[in-house]
């Protein structure tokens, strides 16, 4: 792939060179632990109904190669490039478990194994436009870097400890002893983990959501999903989530300009439609490298990609027999709006908490189809196209944020953050395309087997059941409402109501005292921390060491848990 001219004028400026993807050692280690991590999250997607985030297991065994006394192995020593493998890594995985195996069950499910290649086809045009729009729009107003993506701050610390050791790496390995263990216990631990990273009033509604799901059937005597209690906050929620994100496609001040954080701009225009001044010499985390046009843009390629793909679908499904031109034309527009809107929610959802929704927001698309009396094989292919959207999404944005935090001492920093991104895009590629062979390859004999992801089962029983309940849609409806005013209530910086409706319907046990006790401890961690410190600029500074204990302390708790996530692959054989 070519250079860009402004790429080109920024190295020949000096511009430090970030490592590439394509690079033959870095290349055959992305290959060789990407196919890992593909055949991990298959196993454990259709064994045990888990795809564990490899984000932090990938920057460990990314490490671990680094220390590798071969000559050509001492290159992975650079964090920059333990964060291409790693994002590789969390590709692959997220890709084979939830944007590839998980639709392709669908069809098969239903009997329908000639559709299995068709969705498979559709899948990946959904898997690669998810993470197309995702490297266009990421760092904008609507999913920027300063926002939580705890995920990405877990492998960003987790890689940081290994390569600077000491003290970091101690308080990195204590907890993440703690998370293995208590994963192996069955208690939640990256739920706290998470909690110590993310937006606390974001998690604060998240671990509400929590404790109401886990607690309604006891003290209620009601089951919130069998009534589609949770469904319908998220409809509500995600209905105000997206009228927020058109109001942040337009143009609008509040941004600061690199001029007034670091004078005169670098030279040449910056890629992707940014004006020449939001190019500041040294890091700036309130300068975005999207502006609003470039968000504008990502969005509506997006969505035009999402419909063609929805197209490519029902030409090869055989959608037009079952349903008419006009039929037709309805499911491709409803198919292309459901995958963006899904991957919106769902991106949204795992900024500021970690966790996405998918299965449940792909639930909604599910019961809206029912609604709307489509028949049962295009709904299957609409189902499984919005269930492909989302994870990948989110987990380029994990990614991503781990690489924003590891190149903050680039300079000059714009052009280099540009560049890393770039190259992490180009790895992440890498780790789909594995994950596209893995799946090719090994679903018939996995399939054969019995070994289906249960959410492919829930939806084909939906699809095959019906709405039993004639008064769905009207609770649902309900529910809406509440929905959209928390959401409405907490703005588009925290995301208030989409959370309370993750927590709701993801409903871990547990998990929701884990997220608010770890929020607690922050609070008075960072209360106490300020007590001795003079003067603003101290306090300051004595939140800002709480916080990065506090991340490290977060990190180890979800590396731990993803370790012993990945250690349950002993147990399926």
């Amino acid at each position: 792939m070519t250079h860009s001219p402004a790429a080109q004028t920024a190295e020949e400026a000096g511009v430090p060179r970030h490592p590439r993807a394509f690079e033959p050692v870095t290349l055959v280690v992305t290959v060789l632990l990407s196919v890992l991590g593909a055949v991990i999250g298959l196993v454990l997607i259709t064994t045990l109904g888990i795809a564990p985030n490899t984000s932090v297991i990938g920057a460990l065994i990314a490490m671990l190669v680094g220390r590798v006394s071969f000559a050509a192995l001492r290159r992975m020593r650079d964090p920059n490039r333990q964060n291409l493998v790693q994002s590789a890594v969390s590709g692959s995985t997220f890709a084979a478990a939830n944007s590839l195996v998980t639709p392709i069950a669908v069809p098969f499910l239903l009997g329908r194994t000639d559709l299995v290649w068709p969705m498979l086809g559709g899948a990946v045009i959904g898997l690669a436009v998810d993470s197309w729009v995702l490297y266009r729009v990421f760092d904008s107003r609507l999913l920027p870097a300063t926002a939580a993506w705890p995920a990405g701050i877990a492998a960003a610390e987790t890689i940081r400890a290994g390569d600077e050791g000491g003290r970091k790496a101690k308080l990195l390995g204590v907890s993440a002893l703690v998370g293995f263990v208590g994963g192996l216990f069955k208690v939640p631990t990256s739920a706290a983990g998470v909690a110590f990273l993310g937006n606390i009033w974001a998690l604060l509604m998240f671990g509400v959501g929590l404790l109401v799901a886990q607690y309604a059937p006891v003290l209620l005597h009601v089951d919130l999903s069998a009534h589609y209690v949770p469904h319908g906050v998220m409809i509500g929620a995600g209905l105000v989530a997206l009228v927020q994100a058109l109001l942040m496609m337009r143009n609008r001040g509040g941004r600061k300009t690199a001029e007034a954080v670091e004078g005169p701009a670098t030279e040449g225009a910056a890629p992707g439609g940014e004006p020449e001044n939001a190019r500041p010499a040294h890091f700036a985390p309130e300068v975005r490298t999207v502006d609003a046009a470039r968000l504008r843009r990502g969005l509506l390629e997006g969505l035009v990609l999402f419909v063609a793909g929805a197209l490519v679908i029902a030409l090869m499904g055989g959608v037009l027999s079952g349903m008419g031109g006009a039929g037709l034309v309805g499911w491709v527009l409803l198919a292309g709006v459901a995958a963006l809107v899904h991957q919106l929610i769902v991106g949204l959802a795992a900024m500021h908490s970690g966790w996405f929704p998918a299965f449940a927001v792909t639930l909604i698309f599910l019961i809206l189809g029912l609604v709307l009396a489509i028949p049962m094989v295009p709904l299957a292919l609409l189902v499984g196209y919005a269930a492909s959207t989302g994870p990948a999404f989110a987990d380029v944005g994990f990614d991503f944020k781990a690489g924003w935090l590891l190149r903050r001492g680039g300079v000059p920093w714009h052009p280099y953050e540009v560049a890393g991104r770039r190259q992490q895009y180009l790895a992440q590629l890498v780790g789909f395309a594995v994950a596209v062979l893995v799946v090719a390859v090994a679903w018939k004999p996995f399939f054969a087997d019995g070994h289906v992801p249960p959410v492919a089962k829930v939806y084909v029983d939906t699809i095959k059941t019906g709405l039993t309940d004639g008064h769905a849609l009207a609770v649902m409806g309900l529910w809406a409402i509440p929905g959209a005013l928390v959401q409405l209530l907490g703005g588009s910086s925290r995301q208030m109501g989409v959370l309370l409706a993750t927590g709701l319907l993801v409903a871990t046990p547990q998990a929701g005292w884990l997220v608010l006790a770890a929020l607690a401890v922050r609070v008075l961690w960072r209360r106490h921390a300020r007590r001795k410190a003079a003067g603003a600029a101290a306090e300051q500074a004595a939140t800002e060491a709480a916080d990065n204990d506090l991340a490290l302390v977060g990190a180890g708790l979800v590396a731990g848990s993803s370790l012993s996530d990945v250690s349950q692959i002993v147990r399926t054989f």
